[in-house]
């Protein structure tokens, strides 16, 4: 068999490793962030740095990749790792009142990932950041949020208009998080072009 036939399935196996490798780094990276835990209210439910490294997974990973390094944050704390803000873990968190916005997290990467693939191929520089910033903080909006706030219905018993007043302090920090992951991901995408090639 020539090396022409060959070179097509290794570099197959060759992507695939590297996938793996990044979901894995990823993951761990997440996990790194979460030891940052800063409790906000009566209800435990903790500012963290959670958000800001699955908005740079996403950003950086793109949609498939970036929601699996996330799903798999999220598996290994749901199987008992001690993962999640706090080092926490384990299926008893989803009867918590995190349990909104730990569900949201794959979600809130892959639209991450989505908004990071489509703007890379208009936009650069100043605009690519105010673009992510600004996007990444609507996916925010559109996962973590109305999840979290349905946890802390569902699992503080409260009522809807209070929930979302215990969701609010979150806010600010979360524009924050999300135009430093902006931040990251064009400096990174510059410096690597071709790292969402493939995803």
């Amino acid at each position: 068999m020539s090396s022409a036939s060959t070179s097509p399935a290794r570099a197959g196996n060759k992507n695939i490793a590297r996938d793996i490798a990044f979901i894995a780094v990823f993951a761990a990276l997440i996990w790194a962030f979460s030891f940052l835990k800063i409790p906000v209210g009566s209800l435990g439910v903790p500012i963290t740095l959670q958000t800001f490294a699955i908005g740079v997974t996403g950003f950086l990973l793109g949609p498939w990749r970036g929601f699996a390094a996330t799903l798999l944050y999220v598996a290994l704390g749901l199987l008992g790792l001690p993962v999640f803000a706090g080092g926490t873990g384990g299926f008893t968190v989803l009867a918590g009142p995190t349990a909104g916005y730990i569900i949201a997290f794959p979600l809130f990467a892959l639209l991450c990932g989505i908004v990071a693939k489509r703007c890379l191929l208009k936009l650069s520089g100043v605009k690519l950041w105010l673009t992510l910033g600004l996007l990444g903080l609507v996916a925010s909006f559109i996962t973590i949020h109305p999840l979290g706030i349905g946890g802390l219905v569902i699992n503080a018993n409260l009522a809807p208009a209070d929930a979302i007043k215990a969701d609010m302090p979150f806010w600010p920090g979360d524009a924050i998080k999300n135009f430093a992951a902006a931040a990251v991901a064009v400096f990174v995408h510059k410096a690597f072009p071709r790292l969402l090639t493939d995803d």
